[in-house]
């Protein structure tokens, strides 16, 4: 890592690329310039990166596929769907998006994954994992019922394929017949290594001799262009598959014909082969395509994550931007805590859905290599998992981000919350989370949690409250608990030696005050404070309370300060629906507001933000201090001019 604000790199120079505008300028390429255009398209995605920062090892990965697929396919009459996105940014580069490849993920600029509304394209938008084969299959089964051309071409990664929803696809996918092509990206390593029977699986059906000579037979097709004799390859592959002791390969009892493996970094072998793909009578095809994560740039190839993402980085020698000093993250915080309780508890155990380094439970299985699962993009089977483990005795947290628990929302429901199982969730990423949008914002968490009866749900306004709140979810055995907690640094404040165990559904008061009451969930308590002393400054008297449980509510706190309060504002990270919603129902339920109180509620707007860094995000969201300040004026502005009109009528 290297200290500073920013990076200067002298531009590559792109002669061949330079003259690529579109996909359509890629079809007269010979091999040998498409070979060139690719080693082109990774300096100019190296450059890019270390300007922007961002996804950096997949789209290293897929850069000759990219390249090939463009040349091979007709897009965007041809729908290429990228799964995830976050290895397409080769592709945008490709597709008339070079000029503004050095605004990825800035306020206004590209987005870090694929967008129907940023380019024809991107034909279906992502960022979650798993989605692309029953995307692409709509699109497949839409064109043959229309009668109109164009197949539909899903680019997957083998980490991808660990997730339940790629195999509901692909059960269903013969009705696509040939317009549906699924290239299986398999790079071993999705962001942490392949977890389950499916990557091992792989690896023994590309290292074993069958598929080591059907290798070479498919290259053999490669280096002939062998177009007529594609039925006899079909027939000799399908030999060899039928070989196996398993009776036939998993994607071919799919009803897929399967092609690969193939070296997916060499053009000589890919280019003929998708030319046959996209020709053929067969279908559906899937092709088996190996590639290596961070290819071709050195300092990815030697790192243990392959540059997944970086920080801005030195081109010459991979230093990335060194961030300067500050608190703990609330992931790492969290991480501490969970290891604490672990020492202390044999029951202890960390439920992680492939994002081990993400959640901070790499730091958990180093501890406890035993008690640590990591079940893979499987949310839905990890949730259900931990309530199975709750039912026998112990005593589970599952480490999910706010946007990916929306993934088992059934599963919470029905396997934990209506059996009143005592499973932790630890939501990571709460709130809005800057550069990656609204795809991986943790907008709904509390909408979606604190509807349900027998939950209770927990929001840590800063690290020292998250340590509370850990150490109280592992005392709570009597039903389902969630914490949430955003991405980032803390405020940095001390952290309790000994952590306490909070009376549940009981808030804190930090200032008391006489006119204005502000009701803070989650972080946006400091804002809350800055707003108090505004108002104080002002000659309004201002209460701050950090309520902590968006359910159950502290009922004797809020109603203390409805009835010796003019105004009322709670405020909180989250959509419309949540914490303040559940405030004002139970206000009006209790008569509370027939008397005068102006109450208003700050959440998040009801649209999907786009990114931005977090504090501007949290401007335009009107959730930081000054909006506070200006709900509150607003609200007593319009208690005056009521009183003022009542007195003249």
């Amino acid at each position: 890592m290297v200290d500073g604000e920013c990076l200067v790199n002298q531009r590559p120079a792109t002669p061949l690329l330079d003259t690529v505008s579109l996909p359509s300028d890629l079809k007269s390429f010979d091999a040998a310039q498409l070979r060139q255009v690719a080693d082109e398209l990774r300096l100019e995605l190296i450059d890019a990166v270390s300007v922007t920062g961002g996804h950096l090892g997949a789209g290293l990965g897929v850069v000759e596929l990219t390249v090939a697929l463009h040349h091979v396919f007709n897009t965007p009459d041809d729908k290429l769907i990228w799964d995830v996105g976050h290895q397409a940014y080769p592709h945008k580069i490709l597709t008339g998006r070079r000029d503004r490849i050095r605004t990825l993920r800035m306020s206004g600029g590209l987005s870090g994954f694929t967008r129907r509304s940023e380019s024809e394209y991107d034909p279906f938008g992502a960022a979650h994992s798993s989605t692309s084969i029953s995307a692409a299959l709509g699109f497949a089964v839409a064109n043959r019922l229309q009668d109109r051309p164009g197949k539909a071409i899903a680019v997957i990664g083998d980490g991808a394929m660990s997730a339940g929803m790629a195999y509901e696809a692909m059960n269903n996918a013969q009705a696509a017949g040939n317009r549906l092509v699924v290239i299986l990206n398999d790079n071993d390593m999705s962001i942490a290594p392949p977890v389950g029977a499916l990557s091992a699986y792989l690896a023994r059906i590309y290292s074993s001799r069958p598929f080591l000579e059907l290798r070479d037979a498919i290259k053999q097709l490669a280096k002939r262009a062998l177009g007529p004799s594609m039925q006899r390859t079909a027939k000799r592959a399908e030999e060899y598959f039928r070989t196996f002791a398993t009776g036939g390969t998993l994607f071919e009892e799919l009803g897929f014909y399967y092609v690969g493996p193939i070296d997916g970094h060499n053009l000589d072998h890919l280019v003929p082969v998708l030319e046959n793909v996209r020709d053929a009578a067969e279908g559906p095809i899937l092709v088996h395509i190996v590639t290596q994560k961070g290819k071709g740039y050195g300092p990815a190839e030697a790192a243990a994550d392959k540059y997944h993402g970086v920080q801005k980085f030195d081109v010459i020698t991979g230093a990335q931007v060194k961030s300067k000093a500050g608190p703990p993250s609330y992931t790492n915080v969290f991480a501490k805590a969970l290891v604490d309780e672990a020492t202390r508890d044999d029951r202890v155990v960390a439920i992680t859905a492939a994002m081990p380094s993400g959640t901070g439970l790499d730091k958990f299985q180093a501890a406890f290599p035993d008690r640590l699962f990591d079940v893979g993009i499987a949310e839905q089977h990890a949730v259900t998992f931990a309530a199975g483990l709750a039912a026998q005795g112990m005593r589970p947290f599952a480490a999910i981000y706010s946007t990916f628990l929306q993934r088992a929302y059934d599963q919470v429901v029905h396997d934990v919350a209506i059996q009143n199982l005592p499973v932790r969730f630890a939501i990571d990423r709460a709130g809005l989370v800057g550069a990656d949008g609204a795809t991986h914002a943790g907008s709904f968490d509390v909408t979606y949690l604190a509807t349900l009866p027998n939950f209770v749900v927990m929001a840590a306004s800063d690290e020292a409250e998250l340590c509370h709140m850990v150490h109280t979810m592992a005392l709570h055995d009597s039903g389902p608990s969630a914490v949430r907690y955003p991405r980032g640094e803390g405020t940095g404040v001390a952290l309790p030696e000994v952590p306490l165990q909070l009376e549940i559904g009981k808030g804190r008061t930090l200032r008391e005050g006489k006119t204005v009451a502000i009701l803070s969930l989650g972080t946006r308590l400091g804002d809350a404070l800055l707003a108090a002393d505004d108002l104080e400054a002002r000659g309004l008297s201002t209460t701050v309370a950090d309520l902590r449980f968006a359910k159950p509510l502290d009922h004797d706190l809020i109603r203390r300060l409805a009835q010796n309060h003019e105004v009322l504002v709670t405020i909180e990270e989250g959509a419309i629906g949540g914490f303040g919603a559940h405030v004002l129902t139970w206000l009006s339920d209790e008569g509370l507001t027939d008397n005068g109180l102006r109450v208003r509620t700050l959440r998040l707007p009801d649209i999907f933000q786009e990114h931005d860094g977090p504090a501007a995000q949290y401007t335009t969201a009107r959730l930081d201090a000054p909006a506070i300040v200006e709900t509150v004026l607003e609200a007593l502005r319009h208690n005056s001019v009521g009183m003022t009109e009542g007195a003249r009528a």
